[in-house]
């Protein structure tokens, strides 16, 4: 069920809002949503995590991907292919720069958590992407168990939106504030992160 508005409307409120926010604000978004993703427990046993190289909108993953590699995990990015699969590298130890060596389209399978990103989220786990289906796609090829988590900013959690078939949804919604498990039962949420 939907609110009625259409995944552009909701694309072009986001990304209004996500423009608007100070670079203070991005930096400490980042800091927390990293706090978030590394207290789940699914995190410590954790070898392979495919992340993503945020935009400057985006909530930003700079933090996480640097803690992840100081623990010793292999962290895989994506690279956008023509025809908008995703292709996969690992990442580097220079904050935004992938390694070279593409790993192909089926390399997120070995990953033992995935943190995708998300223009919004709502409360039953479905994900709101950029609308190229890439993540989807990607997504769909995953191990069964692999969890899969999307980081957005607090506003951008809400009570629905619009999906098709073809959607994949999302098995923990990290914020700055809080964790939510939209799939493991009834809208269950976290108190804030220790950050």
């Amino acid at each position: 069920m939907s609110t009625g508005r259409s995944k552009q409307q909701w694309r072009a409120d986001v990304a209004t809002r996500r423009r608007a926010r100070s670079g203070d604000e991005r930096a400490g978004a980042a800091d927390a949503l990293a706090a978030g993703v590394l207290a789940l427990p699914e995190l410590a046993s954790a070898a392979t995590v495919a992340a993503y190289a945020s935009y400057r909108s985006e909530p930003g993953t700079t933090p996480l991907r640097q803690a992840l590699r100081d623990r010793g995990v292999r962290v895989l990015l994506p690279v956008l292919l023509a025809d908008k699969d995703l292709d996969w590298v690992s990442d580097a130890a220079e904050p935004e720069r992938p390694r070279p060596g593409r790993l192909g389209v089926g390399a997120i399978a070995t990953a033992d958590v995935v943190v995708c990103p998300a223009t919004a989220v709502a409360l039953d786990g479905t994900r709101l992407g950029k609308g190229g289906g890439s993540y989807d796609r990607a997504l769909a090829v995953l191990r069964p168990g692999t969890l899969v988590v999307a980081l957005v900013h607090d506003d951008e959690v809400v009570a629905d939106l619009p999906a098709e078939p073809h959607d994949r949804p999302v098995d923990v919604v990290v914020t700055p504030t809080r964790t939510l498990r939209p799939r493991a039962g009834a809208r269950t949420v976290w108190p804030p992160h220790d950050s």
